[in-house]
């Protein structure tokens, strides 16, 4: 019986047009499913009242922090008006003046960037350090953990803003100190959250899976649980701002933060204090209090939002 030729391939236009410009593959399940949970979280926190009335307040607060050099009506440290002490508000002071005759929306706005930017690097430093601490302790366990653990129990045995006085008081008193003080305040949370978290992972079976294949420790811990760690660290740190803020201003009402002539918010309730004006003059006291209120609660919010809607339990 003869053998039949192979029958030859029969190109098309479409065929020369799929050789140069292949088709787009369709996503992977496990691609599919990372999108879908990405799409979940964003409707769970568009669903969030909290949250969108805390990412509002962010907004509008870190826009006035931003736009404080253009925006500003009076040099919050250098016009003064002693003709013009302690005015109420009105139409060419909306906050009033102090005791100096500077202008009090100018000083709140500056001392906004101070009182964020203090926020924003003492949480990174907490949460760098803090991450990377929880990371190594809950992974390799053993004496490095019992290390940890001691330095973070000595740690939370004393109150947070007392242990931040301290430090100030022996590195002195400044913006520099203040960020490394409070930042150093918010290890403990950040230790204890990781090492949790990592403790819970590690025997996961992806865990398991790519350690038989031979990942080495350092590519399992950055490349899989740290990813996997990800949601509630972004949610602690989102409360930790508002809390190094808080703790900032207790600084700086003591007169340990920011020194003259830059504007904080914690300084100038404590100019006032000082002063004797906060009884016959309550705006001095009142502006500053209220954006320090409003700052803490818009990442306090925020952070709600956030939990909500990266929680995978939540029933939203």
């Amino acid at each position: 019986m003869a053998l039949k030729p192979a029958p030859t391939e029969e190109f098309s236009s479409n065929s020369y047009i799929e050789i140069f410009f292949p088709p787009m593959t369709t996503a992977t399940p496990a691609t599919r499913f990372a999108r879908f949970r990405k799409q979940r979280a964003v409707q769970r926190f568009l669903q969030s009242t909290s949250g969108m009335i805390g990412l509002v307040l962010t907004a509008l607060i870190i826009l006035m922090a931003v736009l404080a050099p253009i925006l500003r009506p009076y040099d919050p440290a250098g016009d003064r008006n002693y003709a013009a002490r302690l005015r109420p508000p009105s139409p060419e002071f909306w906050f009033g003046t102090d005791g100096l005759g500077r202008d009090i929306l100018s000083q709140v706005w500056y001392g906004l960037q101070t009182s964020l930017l203090i926020g924003l690097v003492a949480v990174a430093i907490g949460m760098l350090i803090g991450v990377a601490l929880g990371l190594l302790a809950g992974y390799f366990r053993g004496r490095l953990e019992t290390v940890v653990g001691w330095m973070t129990d000595v740690m939370l045995a004393f109150p947070s803003i007392l242990l931040a006085i301290a430090i100030v008081t022996v590195t002195g008193p400044s913006v520099v100190s203040v960020m490394f003080a409070v930042g150093l305040v918010q290890l403990p949370k950040f230790i204890r959250l990781t090492r949790s978290m990592v403790l819970s992972l590690r025997e996961q079976e992806f865990v398991q899976t790519v350690r038989a294949f031979g990942a080495t420790p350092p590519r399992i811990i950055l490349r899989h649980i740290l990813p996997a760690s990800l949601a509630p660290i972004v949610v602690q740190a989102t409360l930790a701002i508002g809390t190094a803020t808080l703790e900032a201003a207790g600084l700086g009402f003591l007169g340990l933060g920011a020194q003259p002539p830059t504007p904080e918010l914690g300084t100038m309730l404590s100019d006032a204090f000082k002063g004797g004006y906060s009884l016959s003059s309550p705006w001095t006291i009142i502006f500053p209090g209220l954006f320090i209120t409003l700052t803490v609660l818009a990442f306090n919010l925020l952070g709600d939002g956030l939990r909500d809607a990266l929680d995978p339990r939540s029933g939203r």
